[in-house]
């Protein structure tokens, strides 16, 4: 991608605006944003934010600003839901992408995915497949083998099929806009905007083709067992209307009860206590031997 068509618009190819919300990931930042210059995918608007990184972040960031032109903003934390919400609200793309600062996109990922999109305006949110990587870049193994498929609300509430990969999701300003944006109360974001939008009646339909790079390291999110728990049962709450509401609540407390059984012994416990006696299931029973074992050292 040329830096002239950075911002560019045309009358074929929608603008595609890639959001990067920057937090301490100086070792990282700099392959992201190379990943996004280098879609082979031509109409795209770069817009790049660091909400208060505390490492060198910024300073690796204006050194490529410098050399490519694209839009940069240094702001003091207001938390990933509110930054690309004030984001969205500047960008001009009919199509948008937030991505990792962690993470790296394949080069042909946008543009398989905007030519997916034409002529599926049912479809708010187009993803992908996803390969894991770790800190310094390596594979950590080959990708699942998944097939196309379509996700209504009820798929991704209920968990029935493979979900959508945070670093591939790329929206449609206008399902965006008809559920408000991300909701700065949610930190969970990726979880909660998939559900707000196919509540309105969108569908996500996920691509089989690998398109990004996910980076597992340290400070994943995904790691933090209460921050997890937390979160994903405060988006559960706001479709405490749905029918299988606490069927959904006590299945993940068990995933998460049997995640932590080892590693967080208080969390673990915690997630038991809430759990009714006929919720109980297989992972229960596994969690509940491993309660008995020593703590594992993180």
């Amino acid at each position: 991608m040329s830096e002239s068509n950075l911002v560019a618009g045309s009358g074929e190819q929608p603008l595609v605006s890639v959001i990067i919300a920057s937090y301490n990931h100086g070792p990282y930042i700099e392959a992201s944003i190379a990943s996004v210059l280098a879609q082979t995918y031509d109409n795209i608007e770069l817009l790049v934010v660091d909400d208060g990184s505390s490492d060198d972040s910024v300073e690796r960031i204006q050194r490529l600003q410098r050399l490519h032109g694209f839009d940069f903003r240094v702001q003091k934390n207001q938390g990933l839901s509110r930054t690309l919400n004030e984001t969205v609200a500047r960008a001009r793309g009919e199509l948008i992408t937030p991505f990792g600062s962690d993470d790296v996109m394949l080069p042909q990922r946008l543009a398989l995915q905007v030519a997916y999109l034409q002529g599926k305006p049912e479809v708010g949110i187009c993803a992908g497949n996803i390969e894991e990587i770790d800190a310094a870049g390596n594979s950590r193994g080959a990708p699942r083998a998944l097939q196309l498929r379509r996700l209504d609300f009820d798929d991704v509430f209920l968990n029935l099929k493979a979900g959508a990969p945070a670093p591939t999701l790329l929206f449609r300003r206008e399902a965006l806009a008809k559920v408000s944006g991300f909701d700065p109360q949610i930190r969970l974001e990726d979880l909660y905007i998939q559900l707000k939008i196919t509540r309105a009646g969108y569908y996500v339909d996920i691509l089989p083709d690998v398109l990004a790079l996910y980076r597992v390291h340290g400070s994943n999110t995904y790691k933090n067992y209460r921050f997890m728990v937390d979160n994903v049962l405060r988006t559960y709450a706001q479709f405490s209307d749905h029918p299988a509401y606490a069927q959904v609540c006590n299945s993940f407390r068990n995933s998460m009860l049997l995640k932590c059984a080892r590693q967080d012994k208080q969390l673990a416990r915690e997630l038991l206590a809430e759990l009714p006696l006929r919720s109980w299931d297989r992972k229960t029973l596994r969690a509940l031997w491993r309660l008995a074992l020593p703590a594992r050292r993180t």
